[in-house]
């Protein structure tokens, strides 16, 4: 139904994910991240999306990612039907497939990203997500990007997708989150938007909206009056 990646990338000090699926609205489902904690991806036959926001309080909580993991999973009697992975702020990965979930369902699991999905067209297509983005050079947003795309590309979903979505959290900018809620070509449409945040307007706009590191960030503390 879904195939999803988390991945730190400790040259830009992001934490960032991205996910797609045959049914609508992935991102709201799938993707959960917060700033110098880390992310989750909960998904799955029957999602909890109650996992994927336990995992990341548990994790700002000082747990680990295999130790939220483990938690939710224990704590939760219909976990067979379920996926979660978890990346923490560390780089440390942890992932979990319920048997119940439809085949191909698995997850792959390296230094600093975790690769998960079900009713795929085979392993193939969580390997080809974490090669685009260990092998790709470019920005960080684009090889999560040419990750999405070559998972897709690798069979993906069997049914085909509906939705994709991104996103990337830091602690010295706001959250990049993008949303294709329902498109004949979420990924491509995906793309698109990525491309939309890199406009003078927009990018000069992020320049004075609060951050992690920078809570009290404005227009008037920065000199600047650009505006949405």
């Amino acid at each position: 139904m879904t195939f999803s990646l988390l991945a730190y990338d400790p040259n830009s000090r992001a934490w960032g994910g991205v996910a797609a699926t045959g049914s609508l609205c992935v991102g709201g489902w799938v993707l959960r991240g917060r700033a110098g904690v880390g992310l989750s991806a909960s998904q799955g036959y029957s999602p909890s999306t109650i996992w994927g926001n336990g995992a990341l309080s548990m994790m700002a909580n000082g747990q680990s990612a295999t130790q939220a993991v483990e938690s939710l999973v224990n704590a939760d009697r219909g976990n067979a039907w379920r996926q979660l992975a978890a990346l923490d702020r560390n780089g440390n990965t942890a992932a979990f497939s319920g048997e119940f979930n439809l085949d191909f369902k698995g997850h792959l699991a390296r230094n600093g990203l975790v690769a998960s999905g079900n009713i795929l067209a085979g392993p193939q297509v969580l390997e080809a997500m974490v090669d685009a983005l260990e092998t790709g050079q470019q920005p960080f947003e684009d090889r999560l990007l040419a990750a999405l795309d070559a998972g897709q590309k690798a069979g993906g979903d069997e049914r085909g997708v509906q939705s994709a979505a991104m996103l990337v959290v830091r602690e010295n900018a706001p959250p990049l989150d993008l949303r294709v809620d329902w498109h004949e070509t979420p990924i491509v449409a995906l793309g698109r938007l990525l491309e939309k945040t890199r406009r003078p307007d927009y990018r000069d706009w992020l320049k004075v909206t609060p951050t992690t590191s920078d809570p009290h960030r404005s227009p008037e503390v920065s000199g600047k009056t650009t505006g949405t």
